[in-house]
């Protein structure tokens, strides 16, 4: 019998923590930049917070298989077989982490028929951790145990409150704002930005372009949890993992209220391009 996801929540955001302290001793005595076959960069917190929350979650559910960005990406064929299996950014916001503004993340995902169940986002740099899931609603706890159940906050009127990561923005997403109703723009790094959402400060993320699973999965079922949702800007379908070859989606947008329709008239040339 397989566990259930308000079961392991517990657990998996004590995992999480200790790969953040793993995180944060690679921070403090320094590091070197790598680079992946794809460019992107890669340190030492990478691999340890990977082998921190592979050994403990092969440990906790041994039967699961692990998808981790620090990993080769199981084939298709083989994949399209899971129901449920683990999906990790064990440092979701490396360029961050490589700035050291403390703006990086633990992520930790539960996949379950092609839906994250159970999502942990840990910032190790002040200790605070975002976990959540359909079963258990959604919590954020500080570095002292204090823990807040979260709650989105519906947009009734603007200005609304998008939040974006912390580089330039591009032609699309200026384009997209320029489409939106009055608003002021928050910025911040990592899966952080959607627990923004999740716990009532923002109102709405775009991301224009492309983006991995393993960077939504957590925060996705966080924010779900919370009474938000995360969805594909295309046709304004929740998202689905683990669906096609690629784990890289495109297009997404992630809401505090689902039922409100001031975003769902976002500029059609920004969301089409």
């Amino acid at each position: 019998m397989s566990v259930a996801p308000a079961d392991l929540l517990e657990p998996t955001r004590r995992i999480a923590e200790d790969a953040g302290k793993a995180v944060m001793r690679v921070y403090k005595a320094g590091f070197t930049v790598d680079r992946k076959e794809d460019d992107s960069p890669v340190t030492a917190a990478d691999a340890a917070a990977h082998d921190v929350i592979v050994r403990a979650l092969s440990a906790l559910t041994p039967d699961l298989p692990i998808v981790s960005e620090e990993e080769e990406l199981k084939s298709w064929d083989r994949r399209r077989q899971w129901e449920r299996y683990w999906l990790l950014d064990p440092l979701d916001g490396t360029r961050e982490f490589i700035r050291r503004n403390g703006q990086f993340s633990v992520n930790i995902a539960l996949i379950e028929e092609s839906r994250p169940v159970l999502g942990v986002v840990h910032a190790p740099t002040d200790g605070r951790s975002w976990f959540g899931g359909p079963q258990t609603g959604a919590f954020r706890q500080t570095a002292d145990g204090s823990r807040t159940p979260l709650h989105t906050v519906p947009a009734d009127q603007p200005p609304y409150r998008v939040v974006l990561g912390r580089s330039r923005p591009g032609p699309r997403i200026r384009a997209l704002l320029e489409s939106l109703p009055e608003h002021r723009v928050l910025q911040c790094g990592a899966s952080i930005k959607i627990c923004l959402i999740a716990e009532g400060e923002a109102d709405l993320f775009p991301r224009l372009g492309p983006i991995s699973e393993w960077d939504l999965a957590a925060a996705q079922a966080i924010l779900e949890a919370a009474g938000g949702q995360v969805l594909n800007l295309k046709d304004l379908s929740p998202l689905r993992y683990n669906q096609r070859d690629t784990l890289t989606l495109r297009d997404v947008l992630a809401v505090a209220d689902p039922s409100g329709d001031w975003w769902q008239h976002l500029d059609a040339h920004a969301a089409a391009k």
